[in-house]
């Protein structure tokens, strides 16, 4: 199929603001002209990529597909751009990192501050999600380096992977349930009482669930949240009982604002990890923060 790379450009701008206006100002060319282009590759894929509305337009299932795979183009050739930019610059560039909003606090900030101070021209780009989408991000090329929560399942042939953290799972709770604090509690015990939990989907969730799956255990948490900071706070205050790393909440635990929960079985550790995509080279920026990171 000879389609020219024109074509796929102006689809790409249309499919990304939804927007043939802001699309053909974001081009420099006129909306007739955005009009006319899309007609035509619509024409040489012979399919609908666009369902027009007055202002807005839509993505067809076709125009979703196409949209998917030309993203990841666009977004390998403007990594491509950078790298070359970064080499010619030499100190200049930019980083971009997909985290969690616990990762990024617990782990990554002492490393972002470092990186700040040694290299204070390269732009440094964070884009916070769960550690899944993180790894969706990594794949189409949306950013350099994921760290992530590392999930039991093999992982695709796309990324390297590089365990940089051990760490151990808890429960935890606060003083309202003080008459567990010297018990040795059984794992079926845990699902009476309220459970305050990361929402689904996350990894530290699938590992829980992975978790008392292997026991037999059903449960309904209480409370479901995106925050593991909202989930300390509330644990704090006696809403329940909630199951996070111990890594993150040393602090309470000394404090004794918040006590682990000693329990019967052993929880197998986890770690977290450092991915990149094999299938894309390296920016010099990015390469450079992966070095640090160990």
């Amino acid at each position: 199929m000879d389609i020219s790379f024109e074509l796929y450009k102006v689809f790409y701008y249309v499919a990304k603001s939804l927007s043939f206006s802001d699309a053909a100002d974001q081009l420099f060319i006129s909306q007739s002209a955005v009009s006319q282009s899309v007609k035509l590759l619509e024409a040489k894929m012979n399919c609908q990529l666009f369902i027009r509305n007055t202002k807005k337009v839509q993505l067809t299932q076709e125009g979703e597909i196409l949209f998917r795979h030309v993203e990841q183009a666009f977004n390998f050739i403007k990594t491509g751009e950078r790298s070359i930019s970064e080499v010619r610059s030499g100190k200049q560039g930019e980083v971009r990192i997909g985290a969690s909003d616990t990762i990024c606090k617990y782990y990554l900030l002492p490393y972002l501050e470092i990186f700040n101070r040694s290299y204070p021209h390269i732009k440094i780009k964070v884009t916070n999600r769960t550690s899944p989408i993180c790894m969706e991000l990594l794949k189409n090329g949306s950013v350099d380096i994921a760290i992530v929560n590392l999930p039991d399942t093999k992982f695709e042939r796309t990324f390297s992977v590089k365990k940089v953290r051990t760490v151990q799972d808890i429960f935890i709770a606060g003083k309202n349930f003080d008459h567990l604090r010297d018990k040795v509690v059984d794992l079926k015990e845990l699902k009476h009482f309220p459970l305050l939990m990361l929402e689904q989907n996350s990894t530290s969730r699938v590992f829980f669930e992975s978790l008392m799956a292997s026991y037999n255990i059903s449960f309904s948490p209480e409370i479901e949240l995106g925050s593991l900071d909202l989930i300390i706070e509330m644990t704090k205050i006696g809403l329940g009982i909630s199951f996070v790393c111990r890594e993150y909440i040393e602090d309470e635990l000394i404090s004794g604002n918040l006590f682990a929960v000693n329990l019967k079985q052993k929880i197998p550790k986890r770690h977290l990890g450092i991915l990149t995509n094999r299938e894309i080279p390296l920016p010099p920026a990015a390469g450079k923060f992966a070095e640090l990171l160990g």
